[in-house]
């Protein structure tokens, strides 16, 4: 089975994804998270019955897929929007709520260090909900 990585960010009040396909790019974008997801899904069920049409040799992915998803900062974070305070994440990275804005709205990219704080800040923040009796 063949592992395709579908790349989600947000930007302009809608999810993007890109998938980098051997032979072409699928590009979506939805206004929710589920539809992003749904919509890589039926975009990449369309280009394998466009393969299997053509005749010509299938690429290994037709085959057999599963799609792994690696969200970007602005994607993470507006996913986690009502569910997850700017304000408890602040907390626990140490990076400010108005820096944390801009990096939601997709209006500036963390660096990778940046984004490996946010993410252990919500490993941290879940981490603390798992323990709760």
């Amino acid at each position: 089975m063949e592992k395709l990585i579908a790349r989600i960010g947000y930007a302009e009040r809608n999810y993007s994804a890109l998938v980098e396909l051997p032979d072409e790019v699928v590009v979506v974008t939805h206004r929710t998270f589920d539809g992003v997801k749904k919509a890589i899904i039926e975009s990449l069920e369309f280009s394998k019955e466009g393969h299997l049409e053509s005749g010509e040799p299938l690429p290994a992915w037709v085959n057999g897929y599963e799609v792994e998803y690696k969200l970007e900062v602005s994607a993470l974070l507006q996913y986690f929007d009502g569910i997850l305070t700017r304000s408890a994440l602040s907390r626990v990275t140490g990076i400010n709520e108005r820096q944390l804005g801009h990096y939601a709205t997709g209006h500036r990219k963390p660096r990778p260090e940046q984004r490996e704080k946010i993410i252990n800040g919500i490993h941290r923040i879940g981490e603390e909900f798992i323990s709760v009796v």
